[in-house]
């Protein structure tokens, strides 16, 4: 058993943290930016010295032995707190502004109602919020002075760091106004073209019916007409006319969660379905360390949402359905 922390041995217990909070592999390896199997040889270099096996090999989803629990819960509170430590010695003046780009709908659903919480938390770290959904790469955000940015999509970026830190599920949407002038619905699952409300760009590179598809393609039902309807270049649009009673949208949890515990809108299909695509925290390879507090920080928020949203689905009745891709 190591008694100092040499350098070598700091490498390996940041590789086995970031294992440890991902659960996976290939995701630490991404945010390590080294190899998949740099990262599991210096998982078993760790182990070697220390003398026990710290991760269950073989298991799915990954999982940790108990003294892999014991040490992981150790070293992700001591790794937090380096990062907050650095985070104030490298803004002792004051806050240090991040650009964050975030498309206008999720920002003003999801994000911004819990911004009071990081600044409350590191009030050091400023997010300035734009309202954007553009593709992204390399060279737009150097351009941009774009330090982070948040994308619904299914992840895939070239020479950018894409880190995963909340699922989505799709859910169709109507006010308790349009159910009651349409009560076969929900009955004899009746589904019209003209009744929908279409975001017509969900995500750079998806067609505008890709969300109802998915749906309709793990629920079984269908809708001869679906390329009726209404479209919308705005996903929060397209809820706006469901909760008006214009229709039937399909809403994106993180962005229908309130108004369906407000009652203000409503499942007709007791059916929610993943979503091909997630929300993504995006940034360049090199970052300062208040943009990996914001990283943190989101990931904390989405595990927090994902739990709250399970439970309050199946105290509904509305069965969680994991999706063809997954």
């Amino acid at each position: 058993m190591p008694r100092s922390l040499s350098s070598s041995m700091l490498t390996w217990l940041r590789a086995f943290e970031a294992v440890a909070r991902h659960g996976n592999f290939t995701r630490a390896a991404d945010e390590l930016h080294i190899t998949q199997g740099a990262t599991s040889q210096q998982i078993q270099r760790l182990e070697q010295a220390l003398g026990f096996r710290l991760i269950e090999r073989g298991t799915r989803p990954l999982g940790l032995t108990g003294e892999g629990e014991r040490l992981a819960s150790v070293v992700e509170a001591s790794f937090a707190q380096i990062r907050h430590a650095l985070a104030d010695i490298a803004a002792p003046g004051g806050a240090t502004p991040i650009t964050l780009s975030c498309s206008p709908s999720f920002a003003m659903q999801w994000l911004t109602p819990r911004l009071s919480g990081l600044r409350r938390g590191r009030p050091r770290v400023d997010i300035r919020v734009f309202g954007e959904f553009h593709r992204l790469d390399m060279a737009g955000m150097a351009s941009e002075q774009l330090q982070a940015a948040i994308r619904y999509d299914p992840g895939d970026y070239e020479n950018l760091t894409a880190r995963g830190f909340l699922d989505e599920y799709l859910i169709p949407v109507a006010s308790p106004a349009f159910m009651d002038a349409h009560p076969d619905i929900g009955a004899k699952g009746l589904l019209a073209g003209e009744w929908l409300l279409h975001d017509a760009r969900p995500w750079v590179g998806a067609s505008e019916l890709q969300e109802w598809q998915s749906w309709l393609d793990e629920t079984g039902l269908r809708c001869a007409d679906l390329i009726a309807g209404k479209r919308f270049n705005l996903a929060m649009l397209a809820v706006g006319a469901a909760v008006a009673g214009e229709g039937i949208a399909m809403g994106r949890t993180a962005m229908v969660m309130e108004e369906l515990q407000r009652g203000t809108l409503v499942a007709p299909f007791p059916f929610a379905v993943r979503s091909p695509a997630s929300y993504h925290f995006i940034t360049t390879p090199a970052h300062t360390v208040q943009v990996d507090l914001i990283c943190d920080w989101l990931q904390r928020e989405g595990e927090a949402f994902a739990a709250m949203r399970t439970e309050v689905l199946h105290a509904s009745g509305i069965a969680l359905i994991p999706g063809a891709k997954y």
